[in-house]
């Protein structure tokens, strides 16, 4: 997930789903801040390509992304 400026990237929680929270706010409910340094600055880039395929769990542990089928 990329966002504008005055915004940062929350990923969803148990799925590859993310969305964009205004800076100084907290991620809402199902929603959690990525790990320091593994957020996604560019479409392709190796986090981008990463979280395509990976997820946060409900205690904040990197998990594989349930299969979408």
């Amino acid at each position: 997930m990329l966002c504008g400026g005055g915004e940062y990237p929350v990923p969803a929680v148990g799925s590859t789903g993310g969305d964009c929270v205004p800076n100084g706010e907290q991620p809402p409910a199902g929603y959690a801040r990525y790990p320091e340094g593994k957020a996604a600055e560019h479409v392709g880039d190796k986090w981008d390509t990463y979280w395509s395929t990976h997820t946060l769990d409900e205690h904040g542990n990197i998990v594989d992304a349930p299969y979408p089928g």
